[in-house]
């Protein structure tokens, strides 16, 4: 579901009043503990955090006027998304984060590449996104995302 907002407190007003609180405390958890230098916004029709141009000028290399997204989450028709960028390109948060999900969540972890499907929303697991958001810096992410565009 794609949403016209400014900002995120503008696109949590316009989800479904039954995804509000979801959605308000997975920002709450992301702001709370990711580290400094990322940046809160809306970027790609989500709310995302992303590395600013102020600390990486260059962008994403892709369209270099975006700032390099991170991580973002989305009310999707069906579920809540988490889209956390240094899953895919990290194997070794990858392995890290898919361990640990079960002493989380009573639910079977529903995830592609980047993205985590929270289709009951009242099994969210806070404390593990809490966690996986203090994985990792704004440098360690653009150590590795200029590793990944070099080759």
């Amino acid at each position: 579901m794609q949403y016209k907002a400014n900002s995120p407190e503008d696109y949590i007003d316009q989800v479904p009043e039954e995804r509000k609180s979801t959605l308000e405390k997975l920002r709450k958890t992301i702001n709370d503990h990711l580290p400094k230098g990322f940046e809160e916004g809306i970027q790609y029709g989500m709310v995302g955090y992303y590395v600013p141009h102020s600390i990486y000028p260059d962008g994403y290399h892709c369209t270099p006027k975006e700032p390099l997204p991170f991580m973002s989450f989305a009310s999707q028709k069906n579920s809540v998304n988490l889209y956390h960028m240094g899953l895919y390109a990290n194997p070794q948060l990858y392995d890290w984060f898919v361990s640990e999900f079960p002493k989380h969540s009573k639910r079977k972890l529903d995830m592609g590449k980047s993205c985590i499907r929270f289709k009951y929303f009242e099994d969210i697991p806070y404390e593990l996104i809490a966690e996986l958001c203090k994985k990792m810096t704004v440098d360690d992410w653009i150590t590795i995302y200029e590793s990944a565009i070099k080759k």
